[in-house]
């Protein structure tokens, strides 16, 4: 199976980056292909600019010139969903959402075109243009407790990525990994959580 991961940290020395590498070891051990989608790394430009705009807006009347206009590093991470069976999302909860980069990669990437097509003129029904992806898993580090995060904001990531993007375009099997209070929680507990996801994603199938 090939797994795409699309990351978002710029800090070498983040909790996310020790994921990222529990993460890898757990498919590495199932046998997986990974290809890592480094948002930071990449030098991805998370912005909608006026030619993005001019982009979304033609492409339910004209769609190869609004395909045209796409960054390339859009289209490149374009065809690399196109190949992946499963995706999943890593980055940190900043002010209780998610970073520029991983919101500009769903803006931009998450496209009439890309990632998905109109299935009427009136552009009221998407259809995901990705088929092969059977799962979406989204891991995410916070320093909130969670019964706080549900209760006083309301499940953001939960509702902006699970509902407001990924079950509109019919993805199965979406799962959340949240790992919370990351910054008070003891030594011993992350290295337990960086264990169990090595292990969890190394049943993954």
């Amino acid at each position: 199976m090939k797994v795409v991961i699309v990351f978002n940290h710029p800090y070498k020395n983040s909790f996310c980056n020790a994921v990222l590498q529990s993460v890898q070891i757990g498919l590495q051990q199932a046998g997986h292909t990974i290809d890592i989608m480094h948002l930071d790394d990449d030098n991805f430009d998370p912005v909608m600019r006026a030619k993005d705009l001019e982009a979304f807006v033609k492409s339910k009347y004209e769609a190869q010139h609004s395909y045209d206009r796409l960054d390339k590093q859009v289209l490149d991470y374009k065809q690399r969903l196109e190949a992946a069976d499963h995706l999943i999302f890593i980055f940190p909860v900043w002010w209780e959402l998610m970073p520029a980069l991983t919101k500009g990669f769903i803006d931009k990437v998450i496209f009439p075109g890309v990632a998905y097509e109109y299935a009427n003129t009136k552009g009221t029904k998407m259809v995901s243009r990705v088929k092969n992806i059977k799962g979406l898993t989204v891991i995410t580090t916070m320093n909130t407790p969670s019964i706080l995060y549900r209760l006083v904001f309301g499940n953001a990531v939960k509702k902006a990525i699970f509902t407001g993007t990924f079950w509109k375009l019919g993805f199965p099997k979406r799962k959340w990994i949240s790992l919370n209070m990351v910054k008070f929680v003891s030594d011993a507990k992350r290295k337990k959580w960086l264990i169990k996801l090595e292990r969890d994603f190394a049943r993954l199938k």
